[in-house]
């Protein structure tokens, strides 16, 4: 399966038809630390993890009212912010794993804490919007407010239809998106 790819003037192609399933290849901690140093990247994530209210759309998704765990990340190239990733997960998930609480949660992230707490992703539909930078994308993202984005919204869910987690990726400059569908 194709792989990201850097290429010389720094746009990232990101390949999601092997993304998930190559989370913890070499020993990476997530799908974004894994492609990257595939492509020769040197990634690195700033991550912040607390507790609170998602919006209000999100807890829709997730079927939930009350808190859930935030994991809020700054995900690097080097030194370039090449995206910002809010992951929100509802308070059975941290209950079943409560790795996906701390900082580092181990080879394979989040989703492979969560598979062996037997909640397993088995199904995930992303959606690709264009979304105006607010004031801190934009001062963390280098772009003007208002400057329209890439942003992905993530859904996964277990096999029995449960939503255990939607992540908001919001991307910089130079991002190519590429999906592959199976045609017979």
């Amino acid at each position: 399966m194709p792989s990201n790819t850097i290429n010389v003037n720094g746009e990232i192609i990101r390949d999601a038809r092997s993304r998930y399933t190559q989370r913890a290849e070499g020993g990476a901690h997530g799908a974004f630390e894994a492609e990257t140093k595939r492509a020769g990247g040197a990634p690195r994530a700033e991550v912040e993890v607390r507790t609170g209210s998602a919006p209000a759309d999100v807890a829709t998704l997730l079927s939930i009212e009350g808190d859930v765990v935030i994991r809020q990340r700054r995900m690097y190239d080097g030194d370039r912010l090449v995206q910002l990733a809010d992951t929100y997960l509802p308070a059975f998930v941290a209950e079943a794993a409560p790795s996906v609480t701390q900082l580092d949660t181990g080879e394979g992230g989040i989703i492979s804490r969560m598979a062996e707490a037997g909640l397993a992703q088995t199904d995930v539909t992303e959606d690709v919007t264009l979304t105006p930078a607010d004031h801190a994308q934009a001062a963390a993202l280098g772009v003007a407010e208002g400057d329209l984005l890439l942003t992905i919204e993530h859904v996964a869910r277990t096999e029995n239809g449960r939503v255990v987690e939607v992540t908001r990726h919001v991307l910089g400059r130079g991002w190519t998106l590429r999906y592959g569908v199976p045609v017979a």
